[in-house]
């Protein structure tokens, strides 16, 4: 990785992700979360806050040194225990059925092979448990997706691998999960066409 990549764009994404607007919906994805979580994508912690009383422990799954350090503030003032155990959602160095729940926010569009990392997460999350999430892709609109798709290999080439053209709610539902709740809509005072996300709830099966 350059110095780009390793340390300066995990501080850029830090600011990003950290904006206050982004905070309700960090408190809702995080509501109904119970028992042992991983969480792919971590970041630099920013659900912490938001872990409902009723998780026992979380599982960082974060390819990023330098984010991990931002969040150590974070994490030493959660009242969660909270671990990181892997670098790469993509191959999980978990059991089958090790976890009750995940959690995934703004996540997907930068792990590599999206299709990978949510067939691990079936695997190692329980029967009937949950997949937390909140994520930007595809708009529905037409007109935005154009922008979209001229746009994505930029962001790809400037975030980190950024994709703005996946259909998040299919690529679950590829991977077998079974959507309970969803919430689509378009961020207020974001670009349509970073701003149109998906928050909901799938099952695995």
């Amino acid at each position: 990785m350059g110095l780009y990549a390793e340390r300066l764009l995990p501080k850029i994404i830090n600011n990003a992700c950290g904006r206050s607007e982004l905070a309700p919906l960090r408190r809702r994805v995080c509501a109904g979360l119970a028992g042992d979580v991983v969480e792919i994508g971590f970041g630099s912690g920013h659900n912490v806050p938001f872990y409902p009383a009723e998780v026992a422990s979380v599982t960082a799954v974060e390819p990023a040194g330098k984010a991990w350090e931002l969040a150590n503030e974070r994490v030493r003032a959660s009242t969660v225990p909270v671990q990181l155990a892997a670098p790469d959602g993509q191959q999980l160095p978990f059991p089958d059925d090790r976890f009750d729940a995940a959690l995934t926010t703004f996540t997907l569009c930068t792990i590599p092979d999206a299709d990978a990392a949510l067939t691990e997460l079936r695997r190692v999350i329980k029967p009937g448990g949950t997949l937390h999430f909140v994520e930007h892709g595809l708009a529905p609109d037409e007109s935005v997706r154009r922008w979209q798709r001229r746009l994505e290999p930029v962001t790809k080439r400037v975030m980190g691998g950024c994709h703005l053209t996946r259909p998040t709610v299919r690529l679950m539902q590829n991977a077998g999960f079974t959507i309970a709740e969803v919430e689509a809509f378009y961020q207020p005072n974001v670009p349509k066409f970073d701003g149109f996300l998906s928050l909901g709830v799938a099952v695995a099966p």
